[in-house]
């Protein structure tokens, strides 16, 4: 097949080396000039997905992917259309539509008849149907259904583990027509493999689910019950403090039984996913309120962190603060939606002067995003871990001198690797 992908991010280049690993010909576009010379040199644009370097490196050069700013190269003739632009929010989560607009447009102008298109971008519901499908209509003058087949299949990877993921995960697929469906079913069939999963009882594989609104759900419903039940144990973690019960024990044990599924408890909750999905999701349904108090709660952990810190350290006024982890969680190099930026505004409005480690950063990068750095061995009053980067499992007051107050905001230290420092982790007295 000829399979064009547009947008060549954490996503949609993973996406497009599996299509072109399986011995199709695969075109990414992608309006960055300089990430389109990069794949066409066979250099992986970012790092840290892992394998992403070796494939590029072996089907750039053997003909199977390349890459292009212009989608009259790309999109005609295509068999399939994958889109993973990025669908932007705003501060509260609601959905700026512009570049994923901008995109379909461009594509509706170059598309031909007998092409699959499947958006894989999470979306609110009913956004294929009510928003692509008459955009691409207008566009190319084409009738979806008849010349041209519509589908929504959300992405269910994470960056770092893209390739693993798509093989232990099935392919969920939601047509506008039982045709569409069945193409996209053929397709996703032809580009992907999975893993062996005897605990479905499905089978792993591409699952219809019916149409593309139940396929939209889906990707909402999945990371809006991650959002919830974080939101449940940070509830749980803050009672447990003020009543000297250790959460921790007290999860671990309701989850020995096989219906019990608490997540853990933390400082904040960040990225592109689980913060932003459940927005999505109220933006259909604004009156879900089990969904809006979670978001809330969740939202409201750096400044009760903060507020720990405040209640064992003392009047904050003055300290110099190390926020450990500018990144949305551990190992990764993303800030979106993370909770260092919460947490750096409390700290600033409880008077206190913060500062920002993180392995994964320049000092210049940490500064562009509005930090001023902090570097191991420089004294500090206090500390709060914000992200779980394993580096900082093995600290100790040898690397933060001065400190008297340690919060772990996500348990990857104890308090015995803190002697005569005031430790402190969410969840216990």
């Amino acid at each position: 097949m000829k399979i064009a992908v547009i947008a060549l991010g954490k996503i949609g280049l993973p996406l497009a080396v599996q299509f072109a690993a399986k011995g199709h010909e695969v075109i990414g576009v992608d309006v960055n000039a300089e990430v389109v010379a990069l794949v066409n040199k066979g250099v992986e644009p970012f790092p840290g997905e892992a394998h992403l370097q070796d494939k590029l490196a072996e089907l750039v050069p053997a003909g199977n992917l390349r890459a292009t700013t212009d989608y009259a190269e790309a999109v005609p003739g295509a068999d399939a259309v994958v889109l993973v632009v990025p669908l932007f929010v705003d501060a509260e989560a609601r959905p700026d539509f512009g570049w994923m607009d901008a995109a379909t447009e461009e594509l509706a102008k170059h598309l031909t008849p007998g092409t699959l298109v499947s958006y894989e971008t999470t979306l609110p519901v009913g956004t294929t149907r009510t928003r692509w499908k008459p955009m691409l209509e207008k566009g190319s003058g084409l009738t979806e259904g008849t010349d041209f087949h519509l589908v929504f299949s959300p992405e269910r990877v994470l960056t770092g583990r893209v390739f693993a993921d798509l093989r232990k995960y099935p392919k969920l697929i939601g047509g506008l027509s039982e045709a569409g469906a069945a193409k996209a079913r053929e397709f996703y069939e032809a580009v992907l493999d999975f893993d062996e999963r005897p605990d479905l009882a499905r089978g792993n594989g591409v699952w219809d689910l019916g149409s593309a609104e139940a396929s939209e759900l889906a990707k909402l419903a999945e990371t809006t019950y991650r959002d919830v039940n974080i939101g449940l144990a940070n509830q749980f973690a803050r009672f447990a403090a003020t009543a000297g019960i250790d959460v921790y024990q007290v999860i671990e044990a309701s989850n020995s039984q096989p219906y019990s599924h608490i997540h853990q408890p933390g400082i904040a909750v960040g990225g592109h996913c689980i913060p932003v999905y459940p927005r999505l999701y109220l933006w259909n349904d604004p009156e879900a309120t089990v969904v809006r108090a979670a978001r809330e709660a969740n939202a409201g952990m750096p400044d009760y962190t903060i507020g720990l810190l405040e209640g064992a350290h003392g009047d904050l006024t003055g300290a110099r603060v190390a926020v450990l982890g500018a990144s949305y969680r551990g190992g990764v190099k993303e800030t979106a939606f993370s909770g260092v930026f919460a947490t750096v505004e409390a700290l600033k409005a409880k008077g206190a002067t913060p500062v920002v480690h993180d392995p994964m950063y320049t000092d210049e990068e940490l500064q562009k995003l509005g930090f001023e750095p902090y570097h191991l061995g420089e004294k500090v009053d206090a500390a709060v871990v914000q992200a779980n980067h394993d580096e900082y499992a093995k600290l100790g007051p040898q690397d933060l001198p001065g400190v008297t107050t340690f919060i772990d905001g996500r348990r990857v230290s104890s308090a015995d690797q803190w002697p005569g420092v005031t430790y402190r982790v969410i969840g216990k007295a």
